[in-house]
């Protein structure tokens, strides 16, 4: 497979402090990377430099060959890019919006326009095409930008957190989407802190404190972190004493405080659970819920690294 995007030993500093570390990825054509890693954890730095929004400190980036500094012309022909933030106008209309990014792109009217139907229609909204976007649903104007990012001769493209901001049924929608784009032979590089979201990709790594720590194929990742199971209690308080008893029942020590509770791993969680309960009930504490389920890539990212990906 060859190479669409290599980064080779790349820094990036501000002021004392290093946000890239010496980041090193190969990324194959027509693969989906997902980078997943906490708020701060540099992604977006990397992304940025990537897309030649911002230079690097040391090392570089290479898109289909071009180094992103000596060549940004060539780069930017051939990358697309949707940030997290939403840019499409909201008193433009769908169409409208994908016309005016494909003029700026340099298509003639014509060109912009057959380029504008032809995308809407890609990504389902030739129906919608006339709307304004500002009375498009967030999965509707993630669609929108998306397609605003494939114009003619993009081969590469680059998110950004994509599906902040959507509901689940949205952004199940959108992952959609983003397969297909990438069955039709474009490379996509997403980054994102949620791990359903990096469920889709071909290849996940995980960034921590500037450098990727970790990448592979999800399933692979999983096998590999020797997580077997998952307990998840929700408990009406918190403190030490209710977490130093949930504690007890991880495999390896680790506990991880959630929105509701509490989340540890266990090999036996059939055998764990009512003594769980039974524990937690001794200290006054009684399980408002208790459940099991298999291993996420979050779960995962958190063994790797000991920081939750969220929360």
């Amino acid at each position: 497979m060859t190479s669409a995007i290599v980064v080779k030993g790349l820094f990036k500093r501000y002021g004392d402090i290093d946000v890239l570390r010496g980041v090193d990825l190969d990324i194959g054509h027509g693969e989906f990377y997902a980078l997943m890693g906490q708020n701060g954890s540099g992604k977006t730095t990397l992304i940025s430099i990537a897309t030649g929004t911002s230079l690097p400190t040391k090392g570089h980036v290479e898109i289909h060959g071009h180094d992103i500094v000596d060549e940004p012309e060539k780069v930017k022909r051939i990358i697309g890019y949707v940030p997290q933030e939403n840019f499409s106008s909201p008193a433009l209309t769908g169409h409208e919006n994908l016309v005016y990014f494909a003029r700026l792109f340099g298509l003639d009217n014509s060109e912009a326009n057959r380029a504008a139907e032809q995308l809407l229609e890609r990504m389902g909204l030739a129906g919608d095409s006339r709307k304004r976007v500002l009375d498009y649903s967030g999965g509707m104007r993630k669609r929108l930008e998306v397609a605003t990012a494939l114009l003619p001769g993009i081969e590469v493209l680059f998110l950004d957190e994509p599906t902040t901001g959507l509901d689940p049924s949205a952004r199940k929608g959108f992952l959609g989407t983003l397969r297909e784009v990438n069955e039709e032979e474009a490379t996509i590089f997403m980054v994102t802190h949620i791990g359903e979201d990096a469920e889709v990709a071909s290849r996940v790594g995980f960034m921590d404190g500037g450098q990727i720590v970790l990448e592979g194929e999800p399933d692979r990742l999983k096998e590999r972190s020797g997580l077997q199971n998952v307990i998840e209690v929700e408990t009406p308080f918190k403190g030490k004493e209710v977490a130093s008893v949930i504690g007890a029942f991880s495999v390896d020590g680790s506990l991880q405080e959630t929105e509701e509770g509490y989340r540890l791993y266990c090999d036996e969680p059939e055998e764990a659970m009512p003594r769980l309960v039974r524990a937690l009930d001794g200290v006054g504490c009684g399980a408002e819920r208790i459940e099991t389920r298999a291993p996420s890539l979050e779960d995962v990212f958190f063994k790797a690294t000991m920081k939750p990906l969220r929360g």
